[in-house]
């Protein structure tokens, strides 16, 4: 599948494909589009998939959150008057999804997260990484995976450009300690809608105990599980990840007939 085109709408750039019901992806803080380009592949036969760039670098500093990048989102949904959504997020966007859902329940017809953020996580901790060292940044990135062959240079190489960026840097830690801050297990039972739960057996960044608190909190959540998988399981394995959450939509009745 060639690159989708980013489309800019005001303040906003996203891709998108397909028709129907709006399924809503949120990347993560590392994270980028092409990190979903299996999940836009294959959804877009079922959904109307958008995938919008989170503001990670473009909020000003000290409105650099969580529950920022959420207003951001609410923004989003306003503009392209997408009225009920399917939400999915991986690591920060599944937070950035927790907080839009518990804020616009009305608004999300379900919501799917894969390693998400929100209880737990075991992040770069509270000091600047070696920005210097590419060493370091790759066994960073890799340990993101089950298989460190993920790590790829391309993924190294973003990682490593945005860590030795000051203002970048200082907005990476400043959206990694709110998100650390802003324990939702409270908020958890106040969301009464259907929640698809995806994760990795060796997530050790939000490790599967995480999941099965979420599972736990939930009034009307399921959890699959992936096995030799890490804290990407929409890349680490696109076609099990895909399988399970489409077969998930079909039992929720969710999405056209493909």
């Amino acid at each position: 599948m060639e690159a989708p085109t980013i489309i800019e709408r005001g303040e906003y750039k996203y891709v998108e494909a397909g028709s129907g019901e709006p399924l809503v992806v949120l990347h993560g803080l590392f994270g980028a589009l092409s990190n979903f380009a299996d999940v836009l592949d294959h959804f877009s036969n079922r959904f109307r998939v958008i995938i919008p760039m989170l503001p990670i670098y473009e909020l000003p500093m000290l409105s650099t959150s969580a529950k920022n990048i959420a207003k951001h989102i609410e923004g989003f949904v306003d503009e392209l008057e997408l009225g009920k959504v399917h939400l999915l997020g991986n690591s920060l966007g599944g937070h950035v999804g927790l907080i839009f859902t518990r804020d616009n329940l009305d608004r999300v017809a379900s919501l799917s997260l894969t390693a998400s953020s929100g209880l737990y996580e075991n992040a770069f901790g509270n000091s600047f990484p070696r920005r210097e060292d590419k060493t370091f940044i790759r066994d960073k990135v890799a340990v993101t995976f089950f298989d460190p062959k993920h790590a790829t240079d391309e993924l190294v190489d973003e990682c490593f450009e945005a860590v030795n960026s000051r203002e970048k840097i200082l907005r990476i830690l400043a959206i990694a300690k709110s998100a650390i801050r802003h324990n939702m297990s409270k908020d958890l039972p106040s969301m009464s809608i259907p929640v698809c739960l995806i994760w990795g057996r060796n997530d050790i960044i939000t490790p599967p105990e995480v999941a099965e608190e979420f599972q736990a909190g939930f009034p009307d959540s399921e959890l699959f599980w992936i096995d030799e998988c890490g804290h990407a399981p929409m890349m680490e394995h696109p076609k099990q990840f895909n399988a399970l959450l489409d077969a998930w939509y079909v039992s929720r009745g969710m999405g056209q007939a493909v």
